[in-house]
């Protein structure tokens, strides 16, 4: 199957009209002709089978035969809050690697050790919408705007908040913990985990989320880059939620 994406199709509309970039990568690269047919997701677990009526490298044009309704395989919500790291490929490896495994909602965060405090949303966005067409999932995760630490710890959360940092306090594995939860839980997880940025973060912030009820663990004895523990964060919740 090849994925593509629109946010803009309807599943009470009978056509759906590709934009011009699109169109052309549909006729010109694919070479899809008249009555082929292509598969199409809203980024909302819906999945759109379709058929091509008019292919036109400028409006390719389809018929909508079927709507699919698919349910999440994860049985939990999944939010990393990362900060920015100073090399953007990073960043975007980051976001990639995590949409292919399984990851609801992403925000990016600004720190007191922060080197990088501005992204390109509309960049990023491109990424997940890649990533997630690749990977042939049918959720796109949401992407946040860039937030202070201080306005999103003032937050209302949900659920578990845990943060990981490299300060030598007391701190709980990660591990231990998911297993904890997912052992003594039926219903549906909602998770949320806060990843510094390569000078980690300050003593203060961390004083602060602890305040704010988050729960400290450690990913292990490496000390790991911000795009690395991102990964492991995301890779050890989707392993728990294995059958």
């Amino acid at each position: 199957m090849q994925l593509f994406y629109s946010n803009t199709i309807d599943s009470d509309s009978s056509q759906f009209t590709f934009d011009k970039i699109e169109s052309r990568h549909i006729v010109k690269v694919l070479r899809k002709k008249e009555g082929d047919h292509l598969f199409i997701t809203d980024g909302n677990n819906s999945l759109f089978k379709v058929i091509i009526l008019i292919a036109s490298d400028k409006k390719c044009t389809v018929k909508i035969d079927s709507v699919e309704q698919k349910e999440s395989p994860r049985n939990y919500y999944l939010h990393i809050v990362i900060a920015p790291t100073k090399n953007n490929d990073r960043l975007e490896w980051f976001l990639e690697k995590a949409t292919e495994i399984g990851v609801d909602e992403i925000t990016p965060i600004i720190c007191k050790h922060s080197e990088r405090k501005v992204i390109k949303q509309e960049r990023l966005e491109k990424v997940l919408v890649s990533a997630m067409k690749q990977s042939l999932k049918f959720q796109l995760p949401k992407l946040n705007a860039v937030i202070s630490f201080s306005d999103f710890i003032n937050q209302q959360h949900h659920g578990d908040l845990f943060i990981a940092h490299c300060e030598e306090t007391d701190k709980k594995s990660l591990k231990s913990e998911l297993i904890s939860r997912f052992n003594s839980k039926k219903q549906k997880q909602h998770i949320t985990i806060l990843i510094g940025p390569e000078g980690d973060f300050s003593h203060e912030e961390i004083n602060t989320a602890l305040k704010n009820k988050c729960i400290p663990v450690t990913f292990g004895e490496s000390r790991l880059r911000t795009e690395t523990a991102g990964i492991v964060a995301v890779q050890s919740i989707a392993y728990f939620n294995e059958d």
